[in-house]
């Protein structure tokens, strides 16, 4: 039996990150780290999507019962700066809304471990969100996780491919199981709660 609130068919929660090892512990892949830990809650593990250069974990967020939401929780394969295609694809396979579509990625401009959830708006520089609103346009969500900007004189590009510092890494944990929570207000609650809850 299918609620109220799957009508519109099941939510789309993409961890934006670079796939491999090497990138595992990057500041650009946080968006990852946030899809696995819900992965975790979940209990469940990700499976190489049939239609989409991606891997995919489908189940439900909040309490048993119609006030449960179908979510599928999407890490592209694809490089950062290709994300648009793989979303694209589950998208139109899952009959997704572009509204019903959450982006989980690292934001510059925002402190670390702060949290700002919008809908729309511009990729402010990110590869990832860029290929996503080329392929989509720009109507989806957003979980913008902060990283700070870089010290000194160091490039960005260098800064987003480092891995966290030592001193980040403690608090890091703690971030990401807070992202996680605001994922899940945001589409079980919907945005206004999630953001009177979560953004700091």
């Amino acid at each position: 039996m299918t609620s109220e609130s799957d009508s519109g068919g099941p939510w789309l929660v993409v961890g934006l990150g670079n796939p491999g090892p090497g990138y595992a512990a990057n500041r650009h892949n946080v968006g990852f780290m946030v899809a696995d830990l819900l992965a975790d809650r979940m209990r469940g593990a990700f499976k190489r999507a049939a239609k989409a250069q991606a891997t995919v974990l489908e189940g439900r967020f909040g309490a048993p019962g119609p006030a449960s939401r179908r979510v599928v929780v999407v890490k592209p394969s694809s490089y950062m700066n290709l994300s648009g295609g793989p979303v694209t694809a589950l998208r139109d396979f899952y009959k997704v809304p572009t509204e019903r579509i959450v982006a989980v990625h690292d934001e510059l401009d925002i402190d670390y471990g702060t949290l700002r959830l919008k809908l729309g708006g511009g990729d402010n520089g990110h590869n990832g969100l860029k290929s996503m609103t080329k392929a989509m346009g720009p109507g989806y969500h957003r979980v913008r996780f902060g990283i700070g900007r870089p010290p000194g004189r160091m490039q960005v590009a260098d800064f987003v491919l480092k891995d966290f510092s030592s001193a980040e890494r403690k608090e890091l944990d703690y971030f990401v199981d807070r992202a996680a929570d605001a994922v899940e207000c945001l589409v079980t609650d919907g945005l206004e709660r999630a953001q009177g809850t979560y953004n700091s």
